[in-house]
């Protein structure tokens, strides 16, 4: 009977000898380390505030630079030339097909005064001018509201000339006027350019443990390790346990390594220049590592779960990259409905951790009660994963390759 018998703390040192080994074996894959340390926490980061970046700058460059601008008629219009020209707009010689130029993006916007325009003007009576553009081609906004804006300016400058000529005050033609007062903050405008960024911390969870999480279930499985591991005289929990551990490590590591690159990379962003400000310092990164660790447990025991059902480690890939669209989809959901916070809404998991990180980007904090129903949640949530998935460790059938 004593041969059959594992010492307390034998088995008590298991679930630590399991993680150990697992975390060791890992660090000398360089799948798993470009996977967990690179791929997600750097390259996210680097790409996302390039594509920022470059988006902006083409955006200041038409609004600073001189913007050339084909105009149709504009022998009928001299003054509304020279008040364009001041603003920085050059005007182009005429084109025969300006819709056509538009729609295959050769010009942003075309300007088309119409030949009535003098005799209109003379007589006082409403003239008009067009804007030919695209309003499908993003990258031509910027041009299309700065010619617009210059030529309304212009016609709120002669109408008001016209009322003084006749007597009037300029007041008259505007008998209400609207004061807005904008309440954001200059951190809270932000978000509108950083919204996708709880979407990359939870994608940069998930690619921490991923490769990690096929290997220790499906990749042990097919260089058929996993029989005798569960031949040991050890609790398949706490197997499972070590297991998860070591993914949860390499999935913290990945996410602490991504706040710090966001927090860096994020002070290359010109948001200044757009009447906005980004604080990501150790508050915010305290606050998104606190929320986002019951959420860590729950991504590494999902992922084991699925790697479970497969027999082959490119079996279990294919599973696991189907998996990760599911943190798609708070930030997907709430780009097409902007949906208003409640507090069992934090209770979620990934749409909890989504409203807690955007609040923080706001400037706002984020009180006792939403953080403890961010954490309750996807604790629940990852402990019914982690028990589904320790039944999945009791069957024999786990450790079979074919």
């Amino acid at each position: 009977m004593s041969m059959h018998t594992t010492p307390a703390p034998i088995r008590s040192r298991a679930l630590f000898t399991v993680f150990l080994k697992e975390v060791r074996e890992n660090l000398r894959d360089r799948r798993t380390l470009i996977s967990a340390l690179l791929t997600g926490p750097l390259l996210g980061p680097l790409v996302f505030v390039m594509l920022i970046n470059v988006s902006l700058q083409r955006q200041f460059d038409k609004i600073d630079k001189p913007l050339p601008v084909p105009v149709i008629g504009s022998e009928y219009a001299p003054n509304l030339l020279q008040a364009l020209k001041a603003g920085g707009i050059v005007p182009g010689p005429a084109i025969a097909n300006p819709e056509l130029s538009v729609r295959q993006q050769e010009n942003d916007v075309v300007l088309r005064i119409a030949p009535d325009y003098a005799s209109s003007w003379r007589k006082g009576e409403p003239v008009q001018v067009e804007l030919i553009y695209d309003s499908s081609q993003r990258d031509a906004n910027p041009a299309v509201e700065r010619v617009s804006q210059l030529v309304e300016t212009y016609a709120r400058q002669q109408g008001a000339m016209r009322l003084v000529a006749r007597g009037l005050s300029p007041g008259t033609a505007v008998p209400v006027s609207v004061a807005r007062r904008d309440q954001a903050t200059a951190q809270a405008r932000g978000v509108l350019m950083f919204g996708m960024l709880p979407y990359f911390f939870v994608l940069t969870m998930f690619m921490g443990g991923m490769y990690l999480a096929i290997d220790l279930t499906a990749g042990e499985r097919e260089r058929q390790s996993l029989e005798p591991l569960f031949a040991n005289p050890v609790p398949r929990w706490k197997i499972l346990l070590g297991k998860l551990a070591a993914i949860s490590v390499f999935s913290t590591v990945s996410l602490l390594i991504s706040l710090v690159a966001f927090s860096v990379v994020g002070h290359f962003v010109p948001v200044e220049k757009l009447g906005m400000e980004l604080e990501m310092g150790p508050r915010f990164g305290a606050h998104v590592l606190l929320m986002a660790l019951p959420l860590i447990v729950l991504l590494a025991a999902l992922q084991s779960m699925v790697a479970a059902f497969a027999k082959s480690y490119r079996e279990a890939q294919s599973y696991l990259s189907l998996l990760m669209l599911v943190p798609i989809i708070p930030s997907a959901l709430l780009s097409v409905l902007p949906i208003k916070a409640q507090d069992w809404m934090y209770a979620v998991p990934l749409l909890g951790q989504h409203f807690g990180i955007m609040q923080l980007l706001r400037g706002d904090s984020l009180s006792l009660h939403q953080l403890g129903l961010c954490m309750a949640g996807s604790a629940a949530a990852a402990l019914l994963a982690v028990l589904i998935t320790a039944q999945l460790y009791r069957s024999e059938r786990l450790a079979i390759s074919s």
